[in-house]
């Protein structure tokens, strides 16, 4: 009888042969000699019938293990998928179009053999393994220490887009939890030590796909540690971590705030060393860049102005995460500005310290000129705000190119750190009155007073101008606002303050909000006109 020995049936002769007892010792030239001839001269010297003798051994478990078929087939893989690019000239699966042949520009369309071979050629063919086969194939490639770890890297991310349904858009479609669980817990124990072997995006997808299938805290802990050691490279998107079925929030932002915390730290490190059994700790200098820092800063306001939009996020959450970089210097916060704004559109009903606590964040001097036009018609802001916002502008309008921003009035000082001076300043200008929200008659009056003030001869004149100029302007913005806050009046107090001396420099140039009358803040109506949306 004829039988004919393929890849697909090689196994179960083997196998059989084995059970039967065709030893070498029973006839010469008996059937498990001549199998082994064929594996070793045929199988394992081609790329394909290796890998296909490897699926069939499971169907054989434990004899095929036992006979070394497995272990002799991950070898072969493994040696051939280390070999050198320029002696592989055999057939592989490449539908990655990463090259630029593939892409439709090969100028010499003279099929495969013109075609540079990727160092990665072999990728997509071991993803027809299953996991636990995989698994040992890609050790046994990363203990012959010959591919680099970005080429292994490239290997378990091709890996995991075909074995992890909708793993691309950062979800796992429902199926086999327990056998996506393996899946998952094979890729990320068997990601290379390495900076950069992988890029962040891949990670945080699979950070998302440990969180869906319940991998476990050890695991997660090893994706935040390595995510926050190259945040730099992330998107919006790749932050975006759904919060666990059952949470009334939408995003899963404790997770985010572990990961900038691991940024943070890498300039804090220290690593230990051992020489002569005695164990040394030696500090590293910081080793992020200011491009790094400021990066991650952006990518964290985009992220705030996300979150934002969920309108069951605490404040104490977006707060926390924001303070988080706030010690990141950089020259705007229009993305912060932009990210509290939308957290106060989706939060209308909080109060007024919480409005006060979440603008704090923001720095208005470092507001770009169309932030500031937006936020000094924003009627969401509390009112200390839209004045700092009208003040700053004003400076930044009327100062030569190149010169330094003057230093804030005590006034407006008084504005940053909450004013908790004596009770004449607290019966003249309420708290309560600066971090109310600004109405709309009340922004339009101020933005005609810095209208006004623009159009004045004294801002940008001589001194000896300048006095009778700011209190012409005082005047007329006074009566402008006639009606208003008794705050609006004080703010253009400031504006007089920074002057000559003029008719009313007695009460207008001491340079706090406390200097007005309290009898008249009495007897202003101001907060019978004023509604605010706390």
């Amino acid at each position: 009888m004829t039988v004919t020995l393929n890849a697909f049936n090689v196994v179960a002769a083997r196998c059989a042969a084995e059970y039967l007892g065709m030893h070498e010792t029973i006839e010469k030239g008996n059937l498990i000699y001549k199998i082994d001839v064929f594996l070793n001269s045929s199988i394992f010297h081609s790329w394909k019938d290796s890998i296909i003798v490897l699926q069939t051994t499971k169907s054989m478990l434990p004899l095929s293990e036992e006979l070394k078929v497995v272990g002799l087939c991950i070898d072969a893989i493994a040696t051939k998928a280390c070999i050198d690019v320029s002696k592989v000239d055999w057939s592989y699966t490449y539908n990655r179009r990463k090259v630029p042949e593939e892409n439709g520009n090969d100028l010499n369309c003279n099929g495969f053999r013109n075609r540079p071979v990727p160092k990665d050629w072999w990728v997509e063919d071991l993803c027809e393994l299953e996991i636990d086969l995989y698994k040992r194939v890609i050790m046994n490639i990363k203990t012959k220490g010959i591919l680099s770890h970005e080429v292994i890297g490239e290997a378990l991310k091709a890996y995991s887009y075909r074995r992890l349904p909708g793993f691309s858009k950062g979800v796992i479609r429902s199926g086999d939890v327990i056998k996506y669980r393996s899946t998952v817990d094979a890729i990320v124990w068997l990601l290379p030590a390495e900076k950069g072997s992988v890029s962040c995006s891949f990670l945080l997808k699979l950070l998302k796909a440990a969180i869906i299938v319940d991998l476990g805290e050890m695991a997660q802990e090893q994706l935040v540690r390595r995510i926050g050691q190259q945040l730099e490279e992330a998107s919006v998107n790749d932050l975006s971590i759904r919060a666990a079925d059952g949470e009334d929030v939408v995003y899963d932002v404790d997770t985010v705030q572990k990961i900038v915390k691991e940024f943070l730290m890498q300039d804090q490190n220290a690593e230990f060393e051992s020489e002569d059994n005695e164990v040394q700790e030696i500090r590293r200098p910081g080793i992020l860049t200011d491009a790094s820092k400021l990066m991650v800063a952006k990518l964290i306001d985009a992220y705030l102005a996300e979150i934002a939009k969920d309108p069951n996020l605490p404040l104490s959450k977006f707060v926390d995460l924001a303070e988080l970089v706030s010690c990141i210097s950089r020259p705007s916060h229009d993305g912060l500005y932009r990210a509290i704004d939308m957290y106060l559109k989706e939060h209308p009903g909080i109060s007024k310290s919480e409005r006060k606590r979440i603008c704090k964040l923001m720095d208005c001097k470092k507001l770009s000129v169309d932030a500031c036009m937006h936020a000094v018609q924003n009627e969401r802001l509390p009112l200390r705000v839209v004045v700092q916002v009208l003040f700053f502008e004003q400076v930044r309008a009327t100062a030569s190119s190149g010169s330094s921003t003057p230093d804030l009035p005590r006034g407006l000082k008084d504005l940053n750190i909450g004013s908790h001076g004596s009770s004449r300043s607290a019966a003249t200008h309420p708290e309560e009155d600066w971090d109310a929200v600004a109405t709309a008659e009340e922004l339009k009056a101020l933005k005609g007073e810095i209208a006004a003030l623009r159009m004045s001869n004294g801002i940008g004149g001589s001194e000896r101008n300048g006095g009778d100029s700011r209190n012409s302007v005082d005047k007329v913005a006074i009566s402008k606002m006639k009606g208003l806050l008794k705050s609006k009046r004080i703010f253009s107090k400031i504006w007089s303050s920074k002057g000559a001396q003029g008719e009313n420099s007695g009460s207008d140039s001491s340079g706090s909000l406390g200097s007005a009358n309290p009898e008249e803040a009495k007897s202003t109506p101001a907060r019978n006109r004023r509604h605010s949306v706390s």
